[in-house]
């Protein structure tokens, strides 16, 4: 027997018209709510009815970009340049500006020829699992995943699942900065790379006690930007102590802040601290230059990605450039199909080194 819209909401312990509302995604539902519905359509394997089933394998002009911090310059930047491409009429370029969703619901901006809707999760491995199952009932044209991936198990199977639904239904899932998956477009950013070409020229100036602030645990390109960096101190002879200098924050300035003093503490000596992204690397200045250090006279510092504001910084930041713009074009034309798949579906996005004034030879 089918499952019918009374049986969800059994199972889910709402009404039916509540059902009915998470299903559309135009209504304003309790975030508790919405996963308990959507864990019970789950559950059931509910198909909403006989004509919407016909139409599964149909798109609609819905594109949905799926960030951890749309205040974030590093999704800010990709996801603009992902609605640019929604925006334009088999091409580059558009004017139509982007659309923003917070965590119980969303806004959206047309753009000319696709609708693109951001999906702003807050890191919540549970909100990017929701915003994908409201994605899939709205029969997204494409989903474009950006940013590093949860380390855990049982997310990276959640999300496998779900994409394999998605494309199973039609649509086109494009991953950005995140690691591949099967069924799946994959542009993956050398985070490894540019980390270790970051590293090595810390060394090569000179410097042997490096410090360095990775951001949270559970996140790929974390452990990515990390490993890459204890590869050229392995390579160097210098692997040992390396786990004591290393502190673990948010992507975010007060944790570069705070991260900072504590290595401090651990080793006074310091001559070079590497940031795990600019954003760490601006609180990683301000908290030098709060206890008297110099910068790079008396503490070099690096960052990751050539945010904006890094060539403008005070000294100017060194720092690894990772083409974030081209990287969003290049992903709204792949999740458009307005160019081929790369072979194997998988692409690297390369990574430059941005040699600036914060690192100089230590003089300490």
């Amino acid at each position: 027997m089918a499952v019918t819209l009374a049986d969800v909401a059994a199972r889910a312990r709402v009404s039916a018209a509540t059902v009915s509302r998470v299903l559309s995604g135009n209504y304003p539902v309790a975030e508790s709510t919405r996963a308990r519905v959507l864990r019970a359509v789950e559950d059931l394997e509910y198909v909403v009815n006989g004509p919407a089933s016909a139409l599964a394998a149909a798109t609609s002009d819905l594109v949905g970009v799926l960030v951890n911090d749309i205040a974030d310059p590093f999704f800010g930047i990709i996801a603009g340049a992902v609605q640019s491409e929604m925006g334009a009429p088999g091409g580059p370029g558009g004017n139509g500006g982007s659309g923003t969703s917070n965590g119980s619901g969303g806004e959206s901006v047309r753009g000319g020829e696709k609708l693109a809707v951001i999906c702003n999760t807050g890191g919540s491995p549970e909100r990017e699992l929701n915003y994908l199952t409201l994605l899939q009932r709205q029969r997204a044209a494409a989903v474009v995943l950006t940013g590093g991936a949860v380390e855990h198990p049982d997310h990276a199977a959640a999300v496998a699942a779900k994409a394999s639904r998605l494309a199973a239904s039609g649509t086109r899932v494009v991953l950005c900065g995140r690691p591949p998956i099967e069924d799946a477009i994959t542009l993956t950013f050398d985070n490894r790379g540019g980390a270790r070409r970051l590293t090595e020229h810390l060394l090569t100036l000179g410097h042997r006690r490096i410090g360095y602030v990775a951001g949270p645990a559970d996140r790929t390109t974390t452990r990515h930007r990390l490993e890459g960096h204890r590869e050229a101190l392995a390579a160097a002879g210098l692997a040992e102590g390396a786990e004591q200098l290393t502190v673990h924050g948010l992507y975010d300035r007060a944790s570069g802040y705070d991260a900072t003093l504590e290595l401090l503490r651990r080793d006074a000596g310091l001559t070079a601290i590497v940031a795990a992204n600019d954003t760490i690397a601006l609180g990683v200045c301000a908290a030098l230059r709060d206890q008297g250090l110099r910068i790079p006279e008396d503490v070099s510092v690096a960052g990751f990605d050539d945010l904006p504001f890094s060539a403008d910084a005070v000294p100017a930041l060194t720092t690894v450039r990772l083409p974030l713009h081209d990287a969003g074009v290049r992903a709204g034309r792949l999740a458009l199909g307005r160019e081929p798949q790369p072979p194997g579906g998988v692409a690297m996005v390369r990574a430059e080194l941005m040699a600036r004034a914060s690192t100089a030879p230590p003089r300490r």
